[in-house]
């Protein structure tokens, strides 16, 4: 059963993200944002495809501006990875899913 995608909150970060037992992709992006809607299919892809090993977190920008500048999102879609509650890496833009699994891949993520 795959796991579901979570959507981000400054509610619910701490949770979802801080105190995660397994890394946390976190996807910053915003409706109106045309590079993020190519992403988006690729993030969830990927949410299936390593389901278990990592978490999926998707923050809309427009509604969680907090989580927004507390990270310093500048531009979107902006992807973090998280590892036991540290951020330890960020692609910033538009790629193709292998760009993602790199990201995953050079921190020493599992998969």
């Amino acid at each position: 059963m795959p796991q579901a995608i979570v959507t981000g909150t400054a509610q619910n970060w701490k949770n979802e993200v801080e105190e995660s037992n397994v890394p946390v992709l976190v996807d910053f992006w915003a409706s109106w944002c045309g590079p993020c809607r190519m992403v988006s299919p690729i993030i969830d892809s990927l949410s299936e495809k390593y389901s278990g090993k990592i978490k999926v977190v998707k923050v809309n920008v427009d509604e969680n501006q907090a989580l927004s500048q507390k990270y310093g999102i500048m531009s979107i879609p902006t992807v973090m990875l998280f590892n036991r509650g540290k951020l330890v890496d960020a692609q910033i833009g538009a790629g193709p899913m292998e760009m993602f699994e790199a990201l995953l891949r050079s921190n020493n993520i599992p998969l």
